[in-house]
Parts: C-alpha cells; structure tokens; sequence
C-alpha cells in the first residue's frame, strides 16, 4: 500500500514513474531481472484447516444479539465464512428493515447515493468485507475498509494535500453482477465454493469483523442497525459506534490475533484502525446462548439470492479444500509448488491456463505457454517480494494473479495460499481494465453504452487530455493511469484543483459515486437489489457492464473497472494482446509483480512483453491552470522489495 507523492519540480510537477516515460531525475542503473526456477520446497505455509460450525455460528448470534439488546438497538446480524457463503441471517424483533446510503455532498444523488438499501443487503456486506479483506496476516474491518477508500489518507478534516486512500474503488468489487463469484444455489455437490458474490460490493462502515478459530481466519460478521450505510469521514476522533460495538461482541470466542490486527499495520507511517470500540468498553458479559436468543429475540430470516428460503444456520466450508472452491493446484495446473487455484467444487479448475480467444481481432493472441509463462514468473516474483500489508514485518507477499486476452476472456489465474479473497475479483478487474483502457476499441465502446452518463466520460477524457485520439490505443494504460485520471482532485489529493475527468466533481462525489466506475455498473445493481427486495422476479445477469459484446454473451468489462493499481497491459511488439492484473498486497507491489511478471514471462517464453517505452501512459502530459504539468504514471515498484536479494529500482530501464 505504500504509496509515493507528487514531487515539485520548478514549475513542472511531474507524477514520476517507474518503467519507461522518463519521471525526471537522474535514473539509476537499470536491473534486469531475469526468471528464476520454481521452488523445490514450499516458501508459504496453508492456512489450518478450521471452519465455523453450526455452534460456531450460533454463538456469534448469540454474542452479538446480547450486546444489541444490552444497547436497546435491535440490529440485523449476519455471519458468512472465509469465501463468503452466508450461514446465518438473524433479524432481531424491532431492527430497522432498511438503510440508506450517505448523500451526495451537493444533495444531487446519483449512482448508489442515497439509495435505501435492505438492512440484510448491508450486514451480508459488512461480513463479506471482514472476511474478504483479512488473511492470516491481516486482520481489516469494515473501518479499515472506510480509511482506504476515500478520497484523502487518511480521510479528516485537516487532509488537503494528500492523495486517496491506496483501495480507492475497491468497494466496487465483488459485485453480484461479477462473472467471476459464485451465487448461492448451485447444485451439489458446489453448494459452498466460493468466492460468493456481495451484494453491494465491499463495505466500509463500521460493523464488519472478520473471524478467527484457532488463529486461522474462518469468516466475518456484519451488523446493521442504526439505518445509516455510510463510512467514517475523520479518522482524527473516536466514535461511538454501536454497530461496531455489536459486531465486535458477535467476535467473542474468535477474536483476530492481536499481532496482525489492522492497528498494528502502518502505511506511509499511517496506523490503520480496526475498531473504535474495545472489549472493554462492550455493554454484555459474552456469555449469550442461542436458545436463549432464538425466538426470543429475533429470528433466522431468508434473503433472495443469499440465504434461505428456509432460513437455518449452517456450518462454513474448510477454506483450501475442493468445497469451497479454493484449492492447492496440482502439479499439471501450475509448476509453483505453493500455488492455489478457483476450482468447480468437483475437482476442475475454473479458469485454466488457456491461450487467448481474440484470434479475430489479434494476428497473434497470446499462446498458452506464454500464459503459462507469465502467471508462474509472476507467482515466483510474489513469493520473493516482502510484504506490505502483512505481519510479522518481512512476511512473503501474498496475491491473486489474472490474466486476460483483449476480449477480456481469462486465460488462468493463481493465487498464493492465503492472500485474502477479495484479491481474485480483484485482480481480474484489474487485468480487464488494462486490457480494455489500452484497446483501439475503448472510446467506441464506452461511446455505445446505453447510459448517456457512462458515454459522457469519452469527450471529457479527450479534452482534458487534448487528445482526440484518446482512447483508440494510441497509448497503454495501466490501472495506475487510469486511476490517475478517477480521483476526485487532479492531480490526485489537491484540494482546488478540478477533478479528474473519469471521476465526479469533489462537490458530488462520495465512495458510493466515484465516477465512470460507478456510472457502469449501476443500471445492475439496481437490478439485483430489486431482486433482492423482491420487487423483481429477474436477478442481474453475471455481467456488470452495458458496453458491446466482444463476443456473443460476454464483454470486455464483466466484472465492471477498478481504478487503484496492480496491473500493465501485455504486448507482442506494438500490438496489444492482454493484461495482468495482481491484488492482495501493497499497491506498488501488485504493480511490481505485474510489470515484472509480464517482463520475465517475456524472456521466458519469447515474442510477449510489456508495452513499448514509447507508448506507455507516462508520456502523457496534461497542462494544469497556471502552466504547471503533470505527468500520468504506469506503475510504482518498491525500492528494495525482495527477500532474498539486495536488489532495488527492479523496474529502472524496463
């Protein structure tokens, strides 16, 4: 998550870059590295094989409904395991049946600003969140969550000056219109694979824990009571937050390690924070049963697409084993001996390594050996980086790894045992955004979205480019770029300046409206929360995004864009032919293991690379008021990141 500032430069400022485009200065010598063979032995260890059962799941209700009622708050108690399978709705006699997101800051709603939202929809998100954000290295709340997403870090009052939150527009992921998660109902024996889908994406407001037995990371818990889906504005204070309080108390029994808790990771010499409530401060003894908690307080209630119809609780899946749809890979699958794959619940891997489908709009689409090549130099660069966001301190990094054709189609992904879940979506938002952003298609495409809100962001990219080639391939674009170009103040974090022009203005953006990545995917989902609700018998389809099809039944956006980095476009000479994207860690490691995956796949297997110097998005200059430039950047690689090597500046040159 470390993330470098803008540096002054006379009169230019200048967003420097790493990889080509020149970000001023002298550059040190370049260091090439160069594919290393796998591993014979494991560097990572698997997480134990523990999982909620039912008493498990009963007790978490129990503690949490007892804390609500020592508050007088009946509150909306969800529980879900490590991949997001919902195993208990309990709706407390009184509890608020709905919430509403915050308002736009002008009042001029749009996207999912001001929307009201079923209370069940909210607390499945916050315990999806805990969940989907924590690992056996991390443990992050939805309060965590609520600090990295917005549009200064850390998020106060007395923040101008400096840049986003290092998962900004992370909340949009895990969409219930994602291709990539899995929806309740599928037949046995796939019941439980995972990961499941959210449906309101990530959560940050506060009252979503993760959940640990035994040390080892087996779900979350999310609350909702007080009406308000929201995200705390001013980290400067501490709030008195009964939600939080009454999901912390759900966590007695299967508290996360202190040692790896959110408060005790730092980013840019920023403690994260993990919850404003202490134990100490919880109204309850810990000690609530659930046969003294159901029926006398509430009751199990069936959410459509989630949970039910007969609502009962249930036990979670073993996160690493075939049912729950994440599972080590075998030696055919992938040669790195620590490598986990998505897999069908019946011993099949969802996305195999696979050459690219494009051959109609590419000469030469990716091979599958050169697939192969760049997912497993990939993994081998993560297994050598030192972690960012993980304790103890000097921990491997652990990430998911996609990689897309032009068509936006997955030819494989892999992930390190324990890199936190809702990295896979993730990673593959990433790659496709790449991959699409870099096309000759891109304007045309976004130009042919049926939202005229969605089309708008073209000819505002142009001008604020002054390039009416924008968006025809001219340049590659990786998800640092991009993201250079969605945040709310141009350049990213100064106050005054006008905002970038795929995001909104400072006056009608807030984390539920970020701009042309809000903008896609609404139309679904207020499909799916109809659905939900029951005001529509048809659920979204798993497609997130309006834009034309590449291919009958699918587009180059189906799990809809992410505007953080952690990906670079894939070329063959001057010719796009894919994109990886990579999240779980730090944001300049997940550039890092792209822009060097990508290279020493390359050299690997010949004939793909990185996108040539010449076109990458860092010799975009844009010209601010008042003459200053800035120049867009393509990735950020760590100074120092490995492990095993003294090496630094390891993108320098390439």
């Amino acid at each position: 998550m470390r993330r470098a500032t803008a540096l002054l430069a006379g009169s230019a400022l200048l967003l420097q870059s790493c990889g080509g485009g020149g970000g001023g200065g002298s550059p040190s010598p370049a260091v090439t590295p160069t594919p290393t063979p796998a591993p014979a032995a494991h560097l990572y260890t698997a997480p134990g094989a523990e999982s909620l059962s039912i008493a498990d799941v009963e007790n978490v209700v129990a503690r949490a409904a007892a804390e609500a009622q020592a508050r007088s708050l009946p509150a909306v108690i969800a529980v879900v395991d490590r991949v997001g399978n919902v195993l208990a709705v309990f709706r407390m006699t009184g509890a608020a049946a709905t919430a509403l997101t915050r308002p736009a800051p002008n009042g001029a709603n749009i996207d999912a600003q001001n929307l009201t939202i079923p209370a069940e929809a909210g607390a499945i998100a916050k315990a999806i969140t805990g969940a989907y954000l924590s690992s056996g290295g991390n443990a992050f709340s939805t309060r965590t969550a609520s600090m990295i997403v917005q549009q200064h870090f850390p998020p106060s009052g007395i923040t101008p000056g400096l840049e986003s939150g290092p998962l900004f527009g992370v909340q949009f992921s895990q969409l219930p219109c994602s291709d990539l998660v899995q929806r309740f109902g599928n037949p046995a024996p796939a019941a439980q694979i995972g990961p499941k889908r959210s449906p309101l994406g990530l959560a940050a407001d506060p009252g979503g824990f993760p959940l640990y037995k035994n040390g080892v990371l087996v779900g979350g818990v999310g609350v909702m009571a007080d009406g308000d889906y929201g995200f705390d504005t001013d980290v400067r204070d501490v709030d008195a937050s009964a939600e939080e309080a009454i999901a912390l108390a759900g966590t007695r029994g299967f508290e996360s390690p202190e040692t790896i808790r959110a408060d005790r990771i730092y980013v840019d010499g920023t403690q994260l924070r993990f919850s404003d409530v202490a134990y100490t401060g919880l109204a309850s003894p810990g000690t609530a049963t659930y046969a003294a908690t159901n029926p006398a307080l509430g009751s199990l209630v069936a959410v459509t697409g989630y949970y039910g119809p007969a609502p009962a609780i249930l036990p979670g899946a073993v996160y690493g084993t075939e049912a729950s749809g994440v599972r080590a890979a075998t030696a055919g699958e992938f040669a790195n001996i620590d490598a986990y794959v998505l897999s069908n619940g019946s011993g099949t891997n969802r996305f195999p390594v696979s050459a690219g489908t494009d051959g109609g709009s590419v000469a030469n689409p990716i091979t599958a050996a050169e697939a192969r090549a760049i997912l497993e130099e990939a993994f081998t660069i993560m297994s050598r980086a030192r972690a960012q966001i993980r304790q103890p301190l000097d921990s491997r990094a652990q990430v998911s790894i996609s990689l897309v054709d032009t068509h936006g189609a997955v030819l494989g992904i892999v992930r390190a045992p324990d890199a936190p879940i809702f990295g896979i979506d993730v990673s593959l938002q990433k790659a496709r955004t790449a991959a699409f952003f870099s096309n000759s298609v891109a304007g045309a495409q976004l130009l042919a979205d049926p939202s005229a809100d969605v089309r708008a962001f073209v000819p505002a990219l142009r001008t604020f480019l002054n390039d009416p080639a924008a968006l025809t391939g001219t340049h590659a674009f990786a998800d640092r770029s991009g993201g250079n170009l969605s945040r709310p103040y141009f350049p990213d974090g100064e106050v005054g300046r006008p905002h970038g022009p795929l995001s909104r203005p400072i006056d009608q953006f807030n984390p539920f409206s970020t701009g042309l990545q809000s903008a896609l995917i609404l139309t679904n989902l207020a499909q799916h929360l109809g659905f939900v609700t029951g005001a529509s018998l048809i659920d979204t389809a798993p497609r997130c995004t309006g834009i034309p099809d590449a291919v009958p039944g699918r587009n180059r956006l189906q799990n809809g864009i992410q505007i953080f980095p952690g990906s670079v476009p894939v070329y063959r000479g001057n010719t796009l032919v894919g994109a990886i994207g990579v999240s779980g860690d730090g944001i300049d490691q997940d550039d890092m293991i792209s822009f060097l995956g990508v290279h020493n796949g390359g050299a690997r297997a010949g004939g793909i690379s990185n996108a040539p110097a010449a076109i990458r998005a860092d010799n975009i200059v844009v010209t601010l008021s008042g003459g200053a430039t800035v120049r867009l950047r393509y990735v950020s690689c760590p100074f120092a990141p490995f492990l095993d090597s003294s090496a630094n500046n390891v993108c320098q040159g390439l």
